[in-house]
């Protein structure tokens, strides 16, 4: 159990990075935060923005491997797998094809539920609070469809989540949707408007959470690279964080490294069944005809944010491993799918093109725990699409683990032994 003249180092300087330090630095623990690269630089500088209570039914659906196999191989696919030899890849994706069913489906649901609740009212609270420059707007989230029967089709897992989680949305109609949301092109047949939703400006959300950590003592290390953990002598503790350069001593030490925490699998004592799934996204000023409500283009996976101070297009979906270049085609894709709903879908000029490593889970639920290594290691990782959505729940969870307190969500749920 933590006291609060103890040290905790936390590595990465992501959204759950930054939100477990202000709920450890609340706690009146000592923080460090170190980062191989920038601080908020990775997924959570380019996302899209989405807090979304509505986002409860995991990627694994029943039905979806099979529409995707006809496409997933085509660089246009809203999913995509970059061919190649890779048996991590084709482990995660077996396990994630044998949850494709009813049963796990809600079993994952019920457990996303409870943390994106948890999180949005946190968000609620703490934006106000702390008075966080980030342009929060609880404006809703559109889902809009392009042609009738996929406009129809949605209507039974709206019954369902409104049914079961009481997140459901109010279905406009054609001209209903116009009225609405005028930015959409009249042959739009429908869309249904997720009123629990809400949305921010994510880069600076980042900046503004810096600067408040800071303010209150938590040190920021940025082009600090975790390079493994010294240990304490009795084996089941680590005492520091060897870096590229010098060693940090801490009392207690997480892992909120995102898609590369299977990376740091030798440090953690376990493999860890993430794999990245790369998005993409162009953030450019907004259009002169620009959408009042952000919206995701459900048969396109593509995702409009109009920020207050700006536009952003982003989302797709591709497994290509570890590659870190920019596939234009991807890039094309968003403007292209956007293009079929939107009176002015972009302008320009381009202010960034971007792309991040989503840490996918095969159960769509993020690994919370203690590490199987070390008694005072803990990993906050695999929160998928979802991770700026669950950042305030995952940074609260963590100082509950840390601190020896009972968590406010079951904390088997999100642990190791369940996968």
């Amino acid at each position: 159990m933590a006291t609060n003249t103890e040290h905790v180092c936390i590595i990465g300087g992501g959204i759950i990075g930054a939100c477990t330090a202000y709920f450890l630095n609340k706690a009146g623990l000592r923080v460090t935060i170190i980062d191989k690269d920038k601080f908020g630089a990775a997924c959570s500088a380019g996302n899209c923005g989405y807090v979304s209570p509505s986002h409860v039914l995991p990627i694994a659906v029943p039905g979806i491997v099979g529409s995707a196999l006809k496409t997933m191989m085509s660089n246009k696919s809203p999913f995509y797998i970059k061919p190649r030899a890779d048996i991590s890849l084709w482990g995660w994706l077996y396990k994630f094809w044998r949850r494709c069913n009813h049963k796990d489906m809600m079993v994952s649901a019920k457990v996303k539920h409870a943390l994106l609740q948890s999180s949005f009212k946190l968000y609620d609270q703490i934006v106000a609070d702390e008075n966080i420059d980030c342009e929060w707007e609880h404006r809703g989230l559109l889902f809009v469809y392009q042609d009738q029967e996929h406009f129809d089709h949605f209507d039974k897992t709206n019954q369902l989540i409104e049914r079961e989680f009481g997140v459901g949305a109010k279905r406009l109609e054609n001209k209903e949707l116009i009225e609405f949301e005028p930015a959409l092109k009249p042959e739009v047949p429908g869309a249904y408007h997720f009123e629990c939703d809400a949305h921010l400006r994510s880069d600076k959300l980042m900046a503004s959470l810096k600067t408040l950590l800071e303010s209150r003592g938590v040190e920021v290390l940025e082009d600090t690279s975790f390079q493994g953990f010294v240990a304490n002598g009795d084996g089941g503790k680590a005492s520091a964080v060897l870096t590229n350069k010098h060693e940090i001593k801490a009392d207690y030490f997480v892992f909120a490294t995102g898609a590369l925490t299977p990376k740091f699998a030798n440090a953690i004592g376990c493999k860890v069944p993430i794999q990245p799934g790369k998005g993409y996204s162009i953030t450019m000023p907004r259009p002169a005809r620009c959408p009042k409500t952000p919206m995701i283009f459900e048969q396109h996976r593509v995702a409009i944010t109009p920020f207050q101070s700006g536009y952003r297009i982003g989302s797709t979906m591709e497994l290509a491993g570890y590659d870190d270049s920019i596939n234009r085609a991807r890039l094309d894709l968003l403007r292209e799918s956007s293009e079929i709903y939107l009176h002015e879908p972009y302008c320009e000029p381009v202010e960034n093109e971007w792309f991040g490593w989503r840490p996918l889970t095969y159960d769509d639920i993020p690994i919370i725990d203690r590490t199987p290594k070390w008694n005072n290691a803990y990993v906050a990782a695999g929160h998928g699409m979802l991770g700026l959505s669950m950042g305030m729940v995952t940074g609260k969870l963590m100082k509950e683990m840390i601190c020896g307190e009972q968590t406010h969500i079951d904390r088997e749920q999100v642990s190791f032994s369940r996968l």
